[in-house]
This record gives C-alpha cells, structure tokens and sequence, in this order.
C-alpha cells in the first residue's frame, strides 16, 4: 500500500507522450514503455536481465503504490530475470480504465491481458499487497501464467483487521475520499509521505533523506492527477468487496486453488496485514514457503530487498529458473 519512492534515481519520461505536468522517475537501468489494450492502457517498468533468454518476471504493487515500489528488489534478481513491473490501472503512470472498474478482479484481468498481450507467460509473478490480492487471483485463474509467486504482505482477507488499517476501509465508503481530500488540502507533500512512510515501514528511518525527496516530488505528481482519490477510493472498495466474497470467487479459496510454487513474506512490524496472518497463508498455499521478517513493515522489499531477493532466488532457482 506503499506510495514512497526509492534514492539513486533519476527523472526521466516515458516514451509515450506524457499524461502529466511531471515526468514519472526512472532508476538507472530502467526502461518505460506504455501498452494500449482497447479500453486500458498499462505503463510498465522494465527492468532487462542481464542476459538474454532469462525467464520472465511481473512485478504488481499495492494500494497506492507503483512500479518504482519495485525499483530496489528487481535489479537484485536480474541475473536470473528479465523483469517487468506494471503500473495497475489509475496507479504510477497508468491512467484509469475506461470501464472504471478498480475491482481485485477487474486489476487482476488488467494483468492477465498484459500477460497475454506481451505472450510472456508463464512468468515469476511477484506481489505486494492489494498486488498480492491480485497476483492470487490470477495465479488461480490462469495458472498457464505462473511459474513461481512470491506475495509479500498480500491482502487477504483478515476477520479481525488492525485497527491501523481501519483507513482503507474507510477510504472504501461512499464521499469519505472527498471529504478526506477537502479535509488535508492544507497538508504538504512531506507531510502526507511522511505519514504513508510511518504506516508502511518498520523503520521509516531507514528511508534515506534523498529517498524522502523523491518519495516527496512522486506525492506533489500524483497530486495534480485528477483522479487520484477517485483510483484510491475505488481500489480500496475493491479490497473490502474482494474480502466479503465466499465460495469460490473468495481469495483464500482461490489460495488454496494456486498450483504455482509460492513464497510468502510477512513482516513483524507490518500496520496493515497482520504479521498473525502468515500461518493462515502459509496453510492455505500448497507446499509453500513462508519467510518472516520481525523488523519489517508492510514493504520488506523495499526495506530489506536483500533478504527478499535470496528468498525469491531460492524459490526460482527450485522451480524453472530457467
């Protein structure tokens, strides 16, 4: 659900025309190229293997994030992928989907469109939270598409939620977005990162003050976006409709479908998905493995990509690294 940015980047825009006043950030190494699918238009985030032939990678972010979430795990594993982070639809550099639908679904067939598109399935599907809802959907749906899945802190539905995730719950219902919008309009950009870094992080202080000014440049960018509540709100609903859901459209049935080998990773210190959670999951995936970080918030591969990456090397190489 993290919306920072990560240090060591520079500004650069995307090869399409730009959607905004401000360019989106690149990292060195990175490419952007944007996908047209009728009624939906993705901006994904390459970053090259370092070698050709290495298997596919997707990267899918949480509420309120983007691509660059991802900008410090990927280059870790670009000796055994070739990777590619996608901004979900109203996200990053995305812009909304002509059906408005922001759905778990509706982001879920987003990615299986990409995926299908771009013919590069089966792939290394990574997600982080709302992106771990939706990398189990599509993991369960389409396993034709998924090599290995590693979910980190993925919203799965908890019956008794934290209370510091009782906001996005909130931000579900009708007019709370606006009103919160109306309500903060005197708040700064560093104000508002600040906050998101004190509820997704462990340790905000592990964030550097170069990566607190990206973070706080990507926040004033979104800020002009028109419809930046409207995809935040919408997204959120999806979450809480996705957790009601029974039978076989529930995700932790749909978990339990998933034939792909999984990792899972949980953090101690994670104010959004309940660090409880992790043996429930580590149940309902068949065979998977489950790595626990306590110092972690609700970003372990932002704030320890190292051990995230030996995890997911660990699993790749067991299972089709190649």
């Amino acid at each position: 659900m993290s919306s920072t940015e990560l240090p060591e980047t520079r500004t650069a825009a995307a090869p399409s025309a730009s959607r905004t006043a401000r360019a989106v950030r690149v990292a060195d190494g990175e490419e952007l190229r944007s996908v047209s699918l009728p009624g939906l238009t993705l901006t994904v985030r390459a970053r090259p293997g370092v070698e050709p032939g290495l298997p596919p990678a997707l990267y899918v972010h949480g509420l309120g994030g983007s691509s660059q979430n991802w900008s410090a795990l990927m280059p870790l594993l670009a000796d055994l992928v070739d990777g590619e982070a996608v901004d979900l639809p109203g996200f990053g550099d995305s812009p909304p989907p002509d059906d408005g639908n922001y759905s778990v679904s509706g982001h879920a067939r987003a990615v299986i469109r990409l995926l299908d598109s771009t013919s590069r399935g089966p792939v290394h599907l990574f997600g982080n939270s709302l992106g771990g809802a939706v990398a189990t959907r599509v993991a369960a749906a389409r396993p034709d598409l998924v090599r290995t899945l590693t979910l980190v802190s993925p919203a799965l539905p908890e019956l008794r939620a934290q209370r510091t995730a009782w906001p996005t719950v909130l931000l579900a219902m009708p007019g709370v977005a606006s009103a919160f919008a109306k309500l903060t309009k005197d708040w700064t950009p560093e104000q508002r990162v600040r906050g998101v870094l004190s509820l997704c992080y462990g340790d905000p202080g592990r964030v550097t003050d170069e990566g607190l000014l990206h973070a706080v440049e990507e926040m004033e960018r979104r800020l002009e976006l028109p419809y930046f509540w409207d995809a935040m709100a919408r997204s959120s609903r999806g979450i809480v409709d996705a957790y009601t859901l029974g039978g076989q459209h529930g995700l932790w049935r749909q978990a339990e479908r998933v034939l792909a080998p999984t990792l899972l990773v949980y953090g101690g210190r994670d104010q959004l998905v309940s660090y409880r959670m992790a043996r429930k999951a580590a149940a309902a995936f068949r065979g998977s493995r489950l790595l626990t970080l306590p110092e972690a918030g609700h970003v372990a591969m932002m704030e320890y990509p190292e051990t995230v990456a030996q995890a997911a090397r660990d699993l790749i190489a067991d299972h089709g690294g190649s």
